[in-house]
This record gives structure tokens, C-alpha cells and sequence, in this order.
């Protein structure tokens, strides 16, 4: 299987997505940023990896979780006007 510069690309194993800057026939030179934030480059043979669809990466996992902590904030933001409307009650009454 052939990769084009740029392609991203993973082990057939998981980890981590990595970005194609050459490629021959058996080879596919990758390059990927670590946990630290350390470039690495590494040649790895063509039949240990697969295509990432495009779309299918982390940063799309990280917006989901910035969905998740909004919605909590939306469920805190509606309990605090529920104890205002009540307090409002007692109030009147």
C-alpha cells in the first residue's frame, strides 16, 4: 500500500496519528508530535499502517469533551435559576 506526503496515517496497533512526509514502496517516513510535545520522525514499514479517515482525529475528541463540561455548566446555570424563582417565592408569600 502506497501513502502520499501529508496523508495522516496510524499503526495497525493504535496509538498515535502521524503525518506522512515521504514514502517508498516498502517504507513511509512519519513524523508525529509526543505527549511532551517532542517532534519525532521514524521510517516504518508500509504494512504495519493504515489511513486515518479525515475527521477522525483527536481534536475532534477534545471539542466533545468542551461539549460535555458546557452542557454541565447549562445543568448548573438551571439548578442557581430554580433556587432564585423559589427564593423569589418565599419571598412574596
Amino acid at each position: 500500500m502506497s501513502f502520499e506526503p501529508g496523508e495522516v496515517v496510524m499503526l495497525k496497533s493504535g496509538g498515535q496519528p502521524m503525518t506522512v512526509v515521504a514514502s517508498d514502496d516498502e517504507h513511509i517516513d512519519c513524523i508525529w508530535l509526543g505527549e511532551e510535545g517532542n517532534l519525532f520522525r521514524e521510517s516504518i514499514p508500509a504494512a504495519a499502517l493504515i489511513a486515518v479517515p479525515p475527521g477522525d482525529d483527536e481534536v475532534e475528541d477534545e471539542d466533545e469533551d468542551d461539549e460535555e463540561e458546557s452542557d454541565d455548566e447549562d445543568d448548573e446555570d438551571e439548578a442557581d435559576d430554580e433556587d432564585a424563582t423559589s427564593k423569589r417565592k418565599r419571598k412574596v408569600a
